[in-house]
């Protein structure tokens, strides 16, 4: 092909292209940053200007924010070519402290692709009391709600999981951020802000990889994160997260041929025991399901408490023992805990066996 074929070909190409990615409206502006907002003082408006850059009128067709706390108006009117129209967007504060990011998405009768505008900004509080109420553990000039944080339920998938944990800076004095923390491979962490004014609230944006973790259960970790805050520039938290397995939604077909675990006893009374002795209760499980059954972890929720299997793998239809053993240790009075079993079973992968018992 030659040269001049060749060029009139990328023209040609490119020109669809363009008009493709040409947008029939053009704003003024598509991200809006409110600034630092006080809560007491009630819902902020911005309106975002555009104009009709198309060669026909358009129509907007909705306009859908990204949560409830945003109310979008808009201009309703067949926009000609070259006129202007309106996107009009109120942020609701209240309830709502620290750093807000949120969407707003236009959809016209153009050609149905959507244009996404976005305020931003941050929320503090002039109420001084609700904050010292509300945010009790002190570290340095920052409060938190708590200097433990317990994420919830993880799942082990190599992915990280993100949880935001809110906090205030009560100081008289910004505290930065910076961009240093220690942490095990499975924790990754972020503060947004970087920089916290004083009465300025902020996150604490904590990434969890489940499968890095390669445990099974409750679990806790140790994190710090380094500011310049003169009194107390380390700061230090605990992390705790429940970790189970994903199972992808199956098909009812699916489900069906899944394997299936059955536990003959659910609730186990050990009876008197005495302090320097242990007891011992051994469970009949099966698998009722039409594929292999693994258990792939079981653990009790105490030092005193162990319990094994005598079968990880079932085929359909077989059944094995889980043995429960009990040591009350120094432990006296009325005992109750509970024997964990994670399975591959994706209707029930966790069963949970409560032990109870009286130590001497």
């Amino acid at each position: 092909m030659n040269k001049v074929g060749l060029i009139g070909l990328l023209v040609g190409v490119t020109i669809p292209l363009l008009a493709q990615m040409a947008k029939p409206v053009r704003f003024t502006e598509e991200t809006f940053d409110f600034g630092t907002i006080v809560e007491e003082d009630g819902p902020v408006t911005h309106t975002f200007s555009f104009t009709n850059t198309s060669d026909r009128p358009v129509t907007i067709l909705s306009v859908k924010p990204s949560c409830g706390c945003t109310t979008p108006e808009w201009s309703k009117e067949l926009i000609l070519p070259g006129k202007s129209g309106i996107v009009k967007a109120q942020y609701d504060p209240k309830g709502r402290p620290g750093y807000f990011h949120k969407s707003l998405t236009v959809t016209t009768d153009y050609d149905g692709q959507p244009i996404t505008l976005y305020i931003k900004g941050q929320v503090t509080s002039r109420n001084t009391s609700s904050i010292s109420s509300e945010y009790q553990a002190t570290s340095g000039m920052l409060r938190f709600r708590s200097l433990s944080f317990n994420l919830g339920k993880v799942f082990r998938k190599d992915e990280f999981t993100q949880r935001n944990i809110d906090f205030v800076n009560a100081g008289d004095k910004a505290v930065t951020y910076l961009d240093k923390f220690d942490a095990p491979a499975h924790i990754r962490v972020d503060v947004f802000p970087k920089t916290i004014q004083p009465g300025q609230r902020g996150e604490i944006r904590i990434g969890y990889n489940g499968l890095k973790k390669g445990l099974y259960g409750f679990h806790s970790d140790k994190i710090t994160l380094y500011t310049d805050d003169e009194g107390q520039p380390a700061k230090a938290f605990t992390v705790y997260a429940t970790l189970e397995d994903y199972f992808v939604p199956l098909s009812a077909r699916e489900l069906d041929n899944a394997p299936r675990l059955s536990i003959a006893e659910m609730n186990i009374d050990l009876g008197n025991i005495k302090f320097n002795t242990s007891a011992t209760k051994e469970i009949i499980f099966s698998n009722t399901g039409k594929s292999v059954l693994e258990i792939r972890n079981i653990q009790g929720n105490c030092s005193c408490l162990q319990a094994v299997v005598d079968e990880e793998n079932l085929r359909p239809g077989e059944s094995g023992t889980i043995k429960i053993i009990f040591t009350p240790e120094d432990r006296k009075g009325t005992q109750t805990k509970a024997v964990t079993v994670y399975s591959n079973d994706p209707q029930n992968p966790v069963h949970r066996i409560m032990v109870s018992a009286y130590a001497e």
